[in-house]
């Protein structure tokens, strides 16, 4: 395996928690290097179903290191929520769960904030999970966000978050919210940082030792290319670049140590929240994609908008985070279908376009160019093999790696780690 990150190639819930899973038994350390508790990876193991959101996936094999970097936005109470919920279910924690010193921290006036703006915005809403995400990487690039190693030292952590609670309140008040209290967040994330102080460690320091003595590191990313803050369909995108470039900024791994990034995509397409689409189905079918692929949001449980194939935007995902490998999964979601459609290209005022634009309303112009193929309405879930499925699913993954542009790799036909196909 050596050094690889692992992506979102399309608007993020492609499965990447169960391809994470299944990779981590190759692995040494499991690395998550972006966003926050907005996003989760759901894993499924035997009869037990397991939903992450900051912990990385690898906590669930025995005896790996895993390790939240620095890129991300950490908010400790729900990190010790999801701790605690891991250790009682009887998932080792101590020792094998380490937090970046350096990662920034989220609070409940991040969450405050993001609320209110949603709200402002009206018709133009994102979308967000309201779980602070975005003001705490805002704080961040203004220079006024606490991280991590200020819950190290009490009395000049319990200074910053007086004058942010401060600062916050005023906006509060002026659009009629009621303020919060100082004192109890305080009081309330100090006992967190007690609790959280074993984790804490300069995981660069440690990360690069790690690379430099051949271990095997799996970089984990949070939501998907088309919701990376550059390279996304912004302003409906996440705070943090989640693209494999986003692996070495947010974990402080040099790019020349990476040796392999592999993409994650749906044999559909899936988005939660606002913003363009242009292969969303509004009719039977998406309603269809949806039941038949539990479609619904991990962290939220809101329901995902369901739509086509894009090879147009995994193109794109292919070119920007330079992927050598593609993911598959749900492949069985598409089992009973007699016609499947691809988008191929789109028609953006009357003119073909194979590129993804970068203005938000042209993209919500574009006009999907659909290649139709026949289903192979048969089960694909026992196959364990490539060989195994049936002809006209081998030709359908074939003709998506080649309009991508990427190899092939492996093929998911189910939840479980074992409904697994690697080429």
């Amino acid at each position: 395996m050596a050094t690889t990150v692992l992506v979102g190639a399309q608007w993020g819930d492609e499965g990447k928690g169960k391809i994470i899973d299944v990779l981590t038994e190759q692995a040494d350390v499991v690395v998550r290097y972006q966003g926050g508790n907005n996003a989760g990876h759901t894993v499924e193991v035997g009869t037990e179903k397991y939903v992450l959101h900051l912990v990385p996936s690898g906590i669930l094999y025995p005896g790996k290191l895993n390790i939240i970097g620095n890129g991300v936005v950490v908010d400790p109470a729900a990190l010790l929520e999801e701790i605690n919920h891991l250790q009682s279910r009887r998932i080792a924690v101590n020792g094998n769960l380490l937090v970046s010193n350096r990662a920034h921290l989220v609070f409940p006036y991040h969450r405050l904030l993001d609320s209110i703006r949603e709200e402002q915005k009206g018709k133009r809403k994102i979308g967000t999970t309201k779980r602070g995400i975005g003001p705490a990487y805002a704080d961040k690039v203004a220079r006024t966000g606490l991280r991590v190693v200020d819950l190290l030292t009490p009395e000049k952590f319990s200074e910053k978050l007086r004058r942010k609670v401060r600062e916050t309140n005023e906006i509060a008040r002026a659009f009629g919210a009621r303020p919060l209290s100082f004192k109890t967040i305080n009081g309330e994330y100090l006992a967190i940082a007690r609790k959280l102080k074993p984790f804490i460690t300069d995981t660069i320091k440690l990360l690069n030792r790690l690379e430099r003595d051949g271990k095997q590191i799996l970089f984990e990313g949070a939501q998907g290319t088309m919701l990376d803050i550059d390279f996304g369909t912004y302003p409906f995108v996440t705070s943090s670049n989640t693209t494999a470039g986003g692996a070495c900024a947010g974990t402080g791994i040099p790019p020349h140590r990476i040796d392999k990034v592999i993409g994650v995509m749906k044999a559909y397409t899936t988005r939660v929240g606002e913003g363009p689409f242009p292969t969303e189905l509004h009719d039977d079918q998406g309603s269809q994609l949806r039941e038949t692929g539990r479609e619904f949001g991990a962290t939220t449980g809101r329901p995902r908008r369901c739509g086509w194939f894009d090879a147009v935007v995994s193109r794109y995902s292919v070119m920007v985070n330079g992927l050598d490998e593609l993911a598959v999964t749900k492949l069985d979601v598409l089992d009973t279908l007699p016609k499947i459609k691809v988008c191929v290209a789109y028609k953006l005022d009357g003119k073909v376009t194979d590129t993804v634009p970068a203005d938000v309303d042209a993209m919500q112009r574009c006009v999907p160019v659909y290649q139709e193929f026949d289903g192979w309405q048969a089960s694909t879930k026992e196959a364990r093999e490539f060989s195994e499925l049936p002809k006209k699913a081998r030709a359908y993954l074939q003709k998506l790696a080649q309009l991508t542009g990427a190899k092939l790799a492996i093929v998911s036909v189910g939840a479980r780690r074992e409904e697994t196909i690697f080429l």
